[in-house]
């Protein structure tokens, strides 16, 4: 089981790298999509105060399978996520 801590660094360092690539994106494509790429920049930050709020609420979770399948569950929508963002940026 990973621990809260690794999970929060995921998230950050998944999330981060999103927003580095959409930043990015802003930059070579001066003018073009701006609107969009802020939006997906916002959905991430959103998205990372929510995964952060989730984990940290397992705290009050009784026993460990709980908060094997809570984190597994909070692991499996980070992917999910982090694989739109990156779709929706390339289409873009």
């Amino acid at each position: 089981m990973a621990n809260r801590r690794e999970l929060k660094r995921n998230i950050n360092g998944l999330l981060g790298d999103v927003i580095e690539e959409c930043y990015e994106s802003l930059l070579n494509n001066e003018g073009k999509n701006e609107k969009e790429v802020e939006a997906i920049v916002d959905e991430a930050v959103d998205l990372a105060d929510e995964l952060i709020a989730r984990t940290n609420s397992a705290k009050s979770l009784k026993s460990k399978k709980e908060v094997q399948k809570h984190f597994s569950a909070i692991k499996e929508e980070l992917g999910d996520k982090v694989i739109g963002f990156v779709e929706k940026l390339n289409a873009l």
